[in-house]
């Protein structure tokens, strides 16, 4: 990771590392609102007498990161696309024009099923461990000052055991997406990584993805907690 990163200031300066900051915004911050709204939506609908056991935490975070995930796949599309440096898109909406005209509706949804069997189980299983870690913290450290720093540890901890278990996915979606016409679907990809890169392939880029979801995941989820307490919401 670090011979990447000094790679990148040495070829792209210091704002290479900043590349597709723009897409990284126009998705994250609807997505993070669709993604939570959902969350609670169907936590109220189905949980709102108990808490959801742990098959039933994967099943809600994955239903809820499946919503959001549909919904915001042409401008995750255009993020990777951003990232990779192979496109000279001038912006987002001008990016998603330029797609729809020469490569048609199609590719704004490319590598659908790459993304939704990373993000939904991703979202499930983080789910599944943030609450469980919460349920092992004594009751009365849930409201005391320092309540946000153990949202955020147990964010951490749920978010390195999730990105670890579906990074494969991660690695065959960004492959779909950047390069389309080298792919049929997500089964010639999957085929293509193990050929020429073995087990290993799929999981390249495992640490800065880990640190980067991780810490995403964290700190919504953090503010989130933060943010219904405040309301006087059952979060």
């Amino acid at each position: 990771m670090v011979t990447v990163f000094l790679n990148v200031i040495r070829t792209e300066k210091l704002l290479g590392l900043w590349k597709g900051v723009s897409p990284s915004f126009a998705r994250c911050v609807p997505g993070v609102g669709l993604y939570f709204s959902s969350f609670f939506s169907l936590k109220q609908r189905f949980f709102s007498e108990r808490g959801p056991s742990a098959l039933e935490s994967v099943c809600l975070g994955a239903g809820a990161r499946t919503v959001a995930g549909v919904c915001m796949l042409p401008v995750t599309v255009v993020k990777t696309r951003f990232e990779s440096g192979r496109y000279s898109y001038s912006s987002v909406s001008g990016a998603l024009l330029s797609m729809y005209r020469t490569e048609g509706l199609r590719s704004l949804f490319s590598g659908l099923t790459a993304t939704l069997l990373r993000d939904a189980p991703f979202s499930g299983i983080y789910v599944m461990f943030y609450t469980q870690s919460k349920k092992n913290l004594p009751p009365e450290l849930v409201s005391a000052p320092c309540a946000p720093l153990l949202n955020f540890s147990c964010g951490i901890f749920a978010g390195v055991l999730a990105s670890l278990v579906t990074q494969p996915a991660d690695v065959v979606k960004t492959r779909v997406q950047v390069s389309p016409g080298k792919f049929g679907g997500t089964k010639e990809a999957i085929v293509y990584i193990f050929r020429t890169d073995g087990v290993r392939g799929f999981f390249r880029g495992a640490v800065p993805r880990c640190l980067r979801r991780t810490l995403m995941a964290a700190m919504a989820w953090t503010v989130y907690e933060q943010l219904m307490a405040k309301m006087g919401l059952k979060s």
